[in-house]
């Protein structure tokens, strides 16, 4: 699903070293967000997060609802105003719907104009949107999401927990982390026995990168840029 910094375009490369030597062991995000991550996975996998609308959107793509397919601004504007109303829609237009997939930053349809493909169309990105959720849907069938924050998430047992938290001095959404308690989390979870690797720029010095790559960010409307995406573990 559309969403601020999500991980799809690099999860051929860091799922493989997650994944390396794993046989039943329970695949766990705790910041599930648009699930790029999670719905390439098979076995067990919870995906969590504390955004409730979240949570309640993916139970109602599993029970069969799908977006609509067009909203206006009004009816953008109106939702935004009325989160409460309908989780469903509130997810579908505050991501899908919202310039670079972050939370209401804007009606995405006011930025088509600068984007004419090659024979002077507007593209749809609504609908591309829509028809992007459509073919995950299929992959977040057997998913069991959970409203709960990183903290207080039960975990089974030696599970593997990928972790793509808000990222410090970024764009924050809906919530507000405390990056020195969970980097202290992640800390707590290693010694506990599960595996455990977070998505970064940076990390404490105890964290070890295992893997980088430069990625474009598309998120300022004026430019790109690119940061160095990082996968960390703690190395003790």
């Amino acid at each position: 699903m559309r969403y601020t910094g999500n991980k799809n375009r690099i999860a051929k490369h860091i799922l493989p070293l997650m994944l390396e030597g794993r046989t039943t062991e329970t695949w766990v995000e705790p910041f599930v967000g648009g699930a790029n991550m999670i719905d390439k996975v098979d076995g067990k996998r919870i995906g969590a997060d504390f955004n409730k609308h979240l949570i309640e959107f993916y139970k109602s793509i599993q029970n069969g609802w799908t977006p609509p397919n067009r909203i206006t601004k009004k009816e953008y504007i109106d939702i935004k105003n009325n989160k409460e109303r309908d989780s469903r829609l509130t997810i579908w237009a505050g991501i899908c719907c919202s310039y670079g997939g972050k939370w209401f930053g804007g009606f995405l349809s006011d930025y088509q104009e600068s984007k004419r493909n090659k024979s002077g169309k507007l593209p749809n990105h609504q609908d591309e949107a829509r028809r992007g959720l459509i073919k995950q849907i299929q992959n977040l069938i057997s998913i069991e999401f959970v409203y709960s924050d990183y903290k207080n998430l039960e975990i089974p047992p030696n599970s593997i927990i990928y972790c793509d938290p808000p990222y410090e001095g970024t764009v924050k959404y809906n919530e507000i982390i405390n990056h020195l308690e969970f980097w202290e989390w992640c800390r707590t979870k290693t010694k506990e026995g599960h595996k455990v690797f977070i998505s970064e720029y940076n990390a404490p010095d105890d964290f070890k990168c295992i893997w980088s790559k430069e990625v474009s960010n598309t998120l300022s409307k004026q430019n790109n840029f690119t940061n160095t995406e990082r996968l960390f573990s703690y190395c003790g």
